[in-house]
């Protein structure tokens, strides 16, 4: 129909007129009035100038062009204005051309009669549009709008005019006392976003959407902990202003609550300038790159155009995503190639280096999940360190510029076979110190939303078949980071390392794995305990309350970008690390777990059981006061 709209517009439009114009000329010569009764043929033809003057007018400020689904006040602006000047244009024209001008009592009545039918024709179609329509499309999911700002307006004004719609909006909440009371486009502004909770228990509303793109992280999780607890409501937000100017409908933009919306804290963003001249140009290589942070780590390296991008996986499947992910993206313009290769190999290590003699190292290929390393010590020691060690040397002999591993806050105080063998391969790092040309660094953060294996995705899984929801204790307590914050601090570190450093990033406040699971449950629509129940099933092996980052220690020293600290680590000797590795290897030999258990106690700093560090700990988890490797001097603090 839109190739006929502008020509079906225009017959309304002349139908309109023509059917006014035959009832005032009958009724001004039925009732003899105006100065022009007595010939209808005069009255046709002010009436065709009075016609044309006025559409010549509408070409002219292109009112047939506008989509009068979406007028507002401009364009029925134009058509008066379209109208008055038609209106003028014939009073010149029409003393001037013909013999007979109709009385003014008769031209207003008509031309008021035509403008007010044309705006009511228009009018009519927008009805029909929003209701008929509307009506049509299967509106079926009750919603209420936060926010009765512009871009909650935007949002209802789309909801109601497309019929794919699936959302019937009921009320608007909005913290503007002004507005409380007041209605948009027939919908009820209901009160405050306070006092939401409390009235739509009493609505049979399904979904709620947050309509303030404008809201800092801070204000939106008070927004989201204010809406939380309602039964069965699920909750959308939309996304922030800057990506509103994408221009694309807004309802495509809703997005479904993500999880680190409730973590109430600003994401951390770092400067790419630093990272682009390390970067770009350079041969890159990254082990474990289809990992969850070796792939994010590929992907944001390739924006910063290197001259070679090295993935290296043993799990061919992860490597091949991330392959043709990153094809499909850059094509020819990234000169990148796979790899399937174990660090364990040194031999394979080797081949790699030399092949391709990387500028810039990202080690992230590791065994990371701590009940498994509980029952398999001997992988894990085999594959994190002496894998580490194998990267490690064959970084050294090849000249590689830098070499960045990725560290784990569970590498501190360890209570896991997982956490000590990173925290070897940090004291690997450390012994190079002085020794190479090459510079070493770690990077240590916290958990990482969404990475794989990482609790959030396994409570979305449990919440969408019905629970119960597990957490091992009640009381454990846990840092998080989003995948791109980790990946951004770790290319971030790359820059800033000079001898050895060891980064932190400033994570702020721990979240309880309890209060993170009932948000969950609420914001998907359900009631804790009730709708879903979550349930302990005790601590894992190796698991520990709480894990500690060791910003608040005195060996921790800010860098330029505030969010960032260095920790100034002693260096470890070569001969100190042989006696470590001689240790190790002479318990793999044996391939008893409970013998590699306590080999790892024996040359890891403050290994403890966890058992040993979970047992001071009350219903409210406290992290102590944090233990180094050994006291700092006043260098360092």
């Amino acid at each position: 129909m839109n190739r006929f709209r502008k020509p079906l517009l225009f017959l309304c439009d002349s139908l309109i007129l023509v059917v006014l114009s035959i009832f005032f000329s009958w009724f001004s010569l039925r009732y003899n009035l105006g100065d022009a009764v007595g010939q209808s043929l005069q009255i046709s033809q002010n009436f065709l100038l009075l016609y044309g003057c006025t559409v010549l007018f509408q070409l002219l400020l292109h009112t047939y062009d506008s989509l009068w689904r979406y007028a507002e006040s401009r364009e029925y602006l134009s058509l008066l204005i379209a109208a008055l000047g038609g209106f003028f244009l014939y009073e010149v024209l029409a003393r001037q051309l013909l013999e007979t001008v109709i009385s003014f009592l008769l031209l207003t009545s008509v031309a008021g009669s035509w403008v007010l039918g044309m705006l009511l024709l228009r009018f009519m179609y927008r009805v029909y549009r929003s209701r008929v329509l509307y009506r049509r499309g299967g509106h079926q999911v009750p919603v209420a709008i936060v926010g009765a700002g512009s871009a909650g307006v935007q949002l209802l004004e789309e909801l109601q005019s497309n019929p794919g719609s699936r959302y019937s909006v009921q009320c608007f909440f909005d913290d503007d006392p002004g507005k409380v009371g007041k209605r948009i486009r027939g919908v009820e502004i209901k009160g405050t976003i306070a006092q939401a909770k409390e009235r739509l228990r009493a609505m049979d509303i399904q979904e709620i959407i947050v309509a303030i793109p404008s809201a800092d992280d801070e204000r939106r999780h008070q927004i989201l902990q204010k809406l939380s607890g309602l039964e069965r409501v699920r909750i959308s937000v939309l996304p922030s202003t800057l990506d509103l100017i994408a221009q694309k409908p807004i309802r495509s933009q809703l997005r479904q609550l993500r999880i680190e919306d409730l973590l109430g804290r600003e994401p951390v963003e770092l400067d790419p300038a630093p990272v682009d001249a390390y970067l770009t140009g350079k041969v890159v290589m990254v082990t474990g790159g289809g990992g969850s942070i070796g792939s994010e780590l590929c992907r944001q390296i390739a924006r910063h155009n290197p001259k070679q991008l090295i993935v290296v996986d043993i799990y061919e499947n992860n490597a091949y995503d991330i392959q043709q992910e990153l094809r499909y993206h850059y094509g020819s313009k990234l000169n990148l190639r796979v790899e399937i290769a174990s660090i364990r190999d040194r031999e394979r290590v080797n081949q790699l280096f030399a092949t391709y003699r990387p500028d810039v190292v990202f080690h992230a290929a590791a065994h990371k999940h701590v009940p498994l390393m509980e029952d398999s010590p001997q992988e894990a020691v085999r594959n994190n360190v002496f894998g580490t060690l194998n990267l490690v040397q064959a970084a050294d002999a090849y000249g590689v510029g830098k070499f960045i591993q990725i560290s784990t806050d569970k590498a501190v105080n360890p209570t896991s076979v997982m956490g000590a063998t990173k925290r070897l391969c940090e004291i690997i790092l450390q012994s190079m110190k002085g020794r190479s040309k090459t510079t070493f660094a770690a990077v240590r953060f916290g958990n990482v939303l969404g990475s794989n294996g990482s609790v959030v995705p396994l409570f979305q899984r449990q919440i969408a078949a019905g629970g119960p929801v597990t957490v091992t204790d009640k009381r454990i307590i846990r840092y998080f980071m989003t995948i791109s914050e980790a990946t951004e601090l770790v290319l971030q570190a790359g820059a800033m390392a000079h001898q050895n450093e060891l980064y932190v990033l400033d994570m702020g406040r721990p979240v309880k794995i309890l209060d993170l699971a009932e948000n969950m449950i609420r914001l998907s629509g359900y009631v804790p305990y009730r709708d879903i129940d979550i349930i302990e099933t005790g601590l894992r092996p190796g698991e520990k309350l709480y894990e500690e980052l060791l910003v608040a220690s005195r060996d921790i020293e800010k860098t330029e970008n505030d969010q960032i600290f260095v920790e100034r680590q002693p260096a470890v000797t070569p001969e100190e690390l042989r006696g470590k590795l001689a240790v190790l290897e002479a318990a793999l030999e044996k391939n008893d777990p409970s013998v590699i258990r306590g080999a790892l106690r024996m040359v890891v700093p403050h290994f403890h059981e966890p058992e040993e560090v979970n047992k001071d700990q009350g219903e409210e988890v406290v992290i102590p006061e944090q233990e180094t490797d050994r006291p700092c001097s006043k260098s360092c603090s």
